[in-house]
């Protein structure tokens, strides 16, 4: 078996080749960028008023002067005007382009207006004061965006500012989920007293909505002919094949020789961890019937499926897109652990934010790997290495969140 490190390496040396594709601006949000956007001129473009006020030359406020006739108005969106008299001002507000003969501006709240004369009332102003100079934000040609960039309410707003009506992303890739086994049935369906309904697939989907990706769910009996049937038919029209449940030791766990007759390459196994042990992966390679698919292939068990999901495949589809690993997150352990099997132990948790800015990690053992329930409690997994069996309170370790 592999250790985790090991197996999460093999899954990122075989990642998925995603094409690009154009999409609108308005159908881009949490899609992943594919080429960098730059900026088309300076930011801000011109000298910006970033004060409603008045505007003024500072040297006759230096010298003296804290009385202005106002001769004139500039707004936003009016093209530059000229305070034609230094001794005078020009009323000015946000968003405008500074006056030309102008250098600096003293807000509304710093003055007295009356009868067409403005009085600062502060003896502070400094000499540029509430101007927004231009491009000291950004230089025509910098970039904005890199590639890699997952497309938030923000990103969006930049690319838009920079007229970026088109925006080339990661195609996303096309997600078929299976589940698999005679006791499931449909989650509308009364089950009888040795079955009981899906979930798991419910939940896969739910998880890769946070990618942006749809998935389409399948379910399959445990008849090996059907099995083989199926899933030949779902390669042929999906990138990612993600299934639920065959892939232990039973006499009904047909799936990775179903696999290998469908001519995907096992990478691995089993690997040395708790929850999940049985997690299969493979992928095709470009010259196969079915040419670059990638199959993970999930313990049945309600709790094993959600900690390879979140350990595994969310990482695996990230940086298939082109993401970024997601951030880190660490937490202390609220209570003492023992957890003798020299494997990596996934360990259930919820977590909390202490005033002192510790966040704790509060296990919730549970049952085992079919205490779905469990679950509901939990904000993620605590990674409990494998080279200790002895856990104490106070100690941080890293935690796979599983909150959508």
């Amino acid at each position: 078996m592999l250790s985790v490190a090991e197996a999460f390496a093999v899954t990122q040396q075989h990642l998925l080749t995603l094409p690009t594709e154009a999409v609108s601006l308005n159908d881009s949000l949490g899609r992943v960028l594919r080429e960098p956007v730059y900026v088309d001129r300076d930011f801000p473009p011109f000298n910006r008023v970033s004060m409603d006020g008045i505007g003024i030359a500072y040297a006759a406020y230096a010298s003296g002067q804290r009385t202005f006739t106002i001769i004139g108005q500039q707004f936003a969106g009016q093209p530059q005007q000229t305070l034609s008299d230094p001794t005078a001002c020009l009323e000015v507000m946000t968003g405008a382009m500074l006056p030309a003969g102008i250098d600096t501006v003293v807000r509304y709240e710093d003055i007295t207006v009356s009868n067409g004369q403005a009085t600062v009332t502060i003896d502070d102003a400094i000499l540029g004061q509430h101007v927004h100079v231009q491009a000291v934000d950004r230089r025509t040609g910098d970039e904005l965006l890199p590639v890699g960039t997952r497309l938030s309410p923000s990103a969006i707003a930049v690319a838009a500012s920079v007229g970026k009506a088109t925006i080339v992303v990661s195609t996303l890739p096309r997600v078929a989920l299976i589940s698999t086994g005679d006791e499931l049935v449909d989650v509308g369906a009364t089950p009888l007293p040795h079955q009981i309904r899906r979930s798991n697939t419910y939940m896969l989907r739910a998880a890769l909505t946070s990618l942006g990706i749809s998935a389409t769910l399948h379910h399959i009996i445990d008849d090996e002919y059907q099995l083989q049937t199926a899933i030949q038919a779902l390669l042929a029209n999906n990138d990612v094949l993600i299934l639920s449940g065959g892939v232990s030791a039973g006499k009904a766990d047909f799936v990775p020789d179903v696999l290998a007759r469908l001519g995907i390459q096992k990478h691995f196994h089993k690997i040395e961890q708790r929850p999940g042990k049985p997690l299969w992966f493979g992928t095709s390679s470009a010259d196969m019937v079915y040419p670059n698919r990638t199959v993970f292939a999930l313990p049945g068990n309600p709790v094993s499926t959600v900690l390879c999901a979140y350990r595994y495949v969310i990482p695996y589809l990230r940086a298939s897109l082109g993401l970024g690993p997601a951030p880190v997150h660490y937490a202390q352990l609220a209570q003492p652990i023992v957890f003798k099997p020299a494997i990596t132990y996934f360990l259930p948790v919820r977590l909390t934010s202490e005033p002192d800015g510790r966040t704790m990690a509060h296990p919730l053992p549970g049952s085992g790997s079919a205490d779905f329930a469990n679950l509901l409690a939990a904000d993620g997994f605590m990674e409990l290495p494998s080279d200790r069996s002895e856990f104490g309170a106070g100690e941080a370790f890293q935690v796979w969140p599983t909150s959508v």
